[in-house]
């Protein structure tokens, strides 16, 4: 079964190896230099002046980072299911917040969330995605933040990048908190929490010092020191690592490194970041490559904005039916959640995906589509996605 959930991702062979070493003690200096490197890795990925990784899902960042940086109240965009989160975090623990709400379709505008910001001058942070997941859709934060930050730089700036970390370059200029997770692009199990913080972030964090177990002040200190305030998830930590390190030994390749051997306490600099850049491009291309497919195949898109990370699929009357010869077939996809849970499913493009693996889902796609009755097998999707791979 080929799995194109949009996380948790397949875990490959090499990263699973990583993973099955013997278990190390969190407290040793053999762990500690295994968490600097793969702290590095991070920040020079996120460009970002801190990062840190936490034993929570990504819900449990959000929560942290919310609780953290909002000192007065907060504004939520909701988009879809993870946007919809915010709200529900920042009501549990009696956080005054205002939300933005769209269909899950619809992105929120610049100026719509700059107007929200000037009619209220309480509101000294906010949060939203940069993906939403729930619908396929990116949002443009980069330009959001920009806005928000012109008329008021002192203004936190959340976001949750967890489908979105590690497939397209995020421009973290202007946004304070940027939450990842383990089981999306990085190809690891659920469990491990990231986040990129800005220096603004770590004053306010340093000031605040809330909570015990999500109190970022506390791991600041602890992660500085290349520890954990608490039990570390060591083998994802390993794996994370090991991803690293592929990304590395790819970018030495581009750069045409043929001698190029892995330094095991510090990566080579140039070499990881050309190795991104490869990552980064490669899921470009797969994704936009699927959705020329999907066009050719008469499957329209859900989103008016369309993120990178996945291609969700309307389809109101076949969606499910769609889904269910699909895994029949061998390949499994998501389906959407809530209100659209029958509406649309979503293809993954997360990961180190093979260009094989890719086009076997759209052919796979195409013969499901067949054997509905719904379009007769003609190859349009498989030519649509080699033309745009390897020819635009």
């Amino acid at each position: 079964m080929l799995l194109f959930t949009p996380g948790p991702t397949p875990i490959p062979e090499s990263i699973r190896q990583a993973m099955a070493t013997p278990t190390l003690h969190h407290r040793t200096k053999e762990f500690e230099a295994i968490f600097a490197k793969t702290k590095a890795g991070l920040k020079l990925m996120l460009d970002m002046p801190e990062v840190l990784l936490l034993a929570s899902s990504g819900t449990g960042a959000m929560e942290a980072c919310l609780l953290s940086l909002t000192t007065s109240k907060i504004l939520t965009i909701n988009c879809g299911k993870f946007g919809e989160r915010w709200g529900k975090i920042a009501k549990a623990h009696n956080i005054p917040y205002q939300e933005i709400k769209h269909e899950w379709d619809t992105p929120p505008s610049p100026n719509e969330v700059l107007e929200a910001i000037k009619a209220d001058s309480s509101i000294d942070a906010i949060a939203l995605q940069v993906c939403e997941s729930a619908g396929g859709l990116r949002i443009d934060i980069e330009s959001i933040a920009k806005s928000i930050k012109q008329h008021n730089p002192s203004i936190m700036i959340i976001a949750d990048g967890i489908t979105a970390m590690g497939v397209e370059k995020i421009d973290t200029t202007h946004i304070d908190a940027l939450i990842g997770g383990s089981q999306k692009a990085f190809m690891l199990p659920p469990a491990m929490s990231i986040i990129g913080l800005s220096s603004k972030a770590i004053e306010r964090i340093e000031e605040r010092n809330l909570g015990l177990y999500f109190n970022l002040a506390i791991e600041l200190k602890n992660q500085r020191k290349n520890t954990t305030a608490w039990t570390a998830p060591t083998t994802i930590t390993q794996g994370l690592l090991k991803y690293f390190e592929i990304v590395e030994s790819m970018g030495a390749k581009k750069l045409g490194k043929d001698s190029f051997i892995q330094n095991p306490s510090e990566f080579d600099t140039q070499a990881l970041q050309a190795g991104i850049q490869a990552v980064y491009e490669h899921s470009k291309k797969l994704s936009l490559s699927t959705k020329a497919a999907l066009k050719a195949l008469g499957l329209p898109l859900y989103p008016k904005s369309p993120a990178l990370a996945m291609s969700a699929v309307y389809d109101k009357e076949n969606a499910v039916k769609i889904r269910s010869e699909l895994k029949a077939l061998g390949v499994n996809v998501a389906a959407g959640q809530d209100h659209i849970k029958e509406q649309i499913f979503r293809i993954n493009h997360m990961g180190l995906i093979e260009v094989y693996e890719a086009a076997w889902v759209i052919n796979t796609l195409e013969i499901a589509l067949d054997r509905l009755g719904l379009r007769k097998f003609d190859g349009a999707g498989n030519r649509a996605f080699m033309q745009e791979f390897y020819v635009s």
